[in-house]
């Protein structure tokens, strides 16, 4: 009989996260700040001395979404923050790859997705209407990105990812950073939106 291929991770914090069938009670935001700090973006193809991590897009993108959107409560923005979250165990595939794993890739996505939200008392699946304005905040973060740190020129990263409003990336800068202060910045924005929605 063949050995069955392990399907868990053991977190820092001590939980055994199985990635086929997550469950919230193996959340840990310390886990996901830690790894999503530690996940480069643009699969480290970046300037600079650290690597641009998820952690810090994901601080990017939810700032975004919080100026494109003012009227958004405290649950949305935390949804726009944790978008990328199961990125902190399966890492930040680039869509080249993602298409060529294929559909898994997507389902194993959606599951962790709907236990980091139960966890953190959101709905498991993100409404369409709220997914739709956290994508566009993201693709304004990636042109962002692509301009700043990925090499891109502005007329390339304006056919990947549209030509964002000035105004709305005014005072917004890529910041690449160590990734423990990145990790604890990340960790406190949750706080911060958490204790908002009590």
């Amino acid at each position: 009989m063949a050995k069955q291929a392990r399907a868990w991770q053991r977190m820092l914090s001590g939980r055994r996260l199985d990635l086929l069938d997550p469950t919230p009670v193996d959340i840990e935001i310390e886990d996901i700040a830690h790894g999503l700090a530690f996940v480069a973006r643009w699969n480290g193809q970046t300037r600079g001395d650290y690597a641009y991590s998820v952690a810090e897009h994901s601080l990017l993108v939810e700032a975004l979404f919080a100026r494109m959107e003012p009227s958004a409560g405290p649950a949305q923005r935390l949804t726009a923050l944790l978008h990328d979250a199961p990125e902190y165990v399966i890492g930040d595939m680039i869509s080249p790859v993602k298409a060529a794993v294929g559909p898994g890739y997507g389902a194993l996505d959606d599951r962790l997705t709907a236990a980091v939200h139960i966890r953190f008392g959101l709905p498991a699946q993100t409404p369409a209407a709220l997914k739709k304005k956290i994508k566009k905040a993201d693709k304004v973060s990636a042109w962002m990105e692509a301009v700043q740190i990925a090499g891109f020129s502005e007329t390339e990263a304006d056919r990947f990812f549209g030509r964002p409003d000035a105004a709305l990336m005014e005072g917004l800068a890529i910041s690449l950073r160590p990734p423990v202060e990145v990790r604890n910045d990340f960790t406190r924005r949750h706080a911060a939106l958490l204790g908002e929605m009590s």
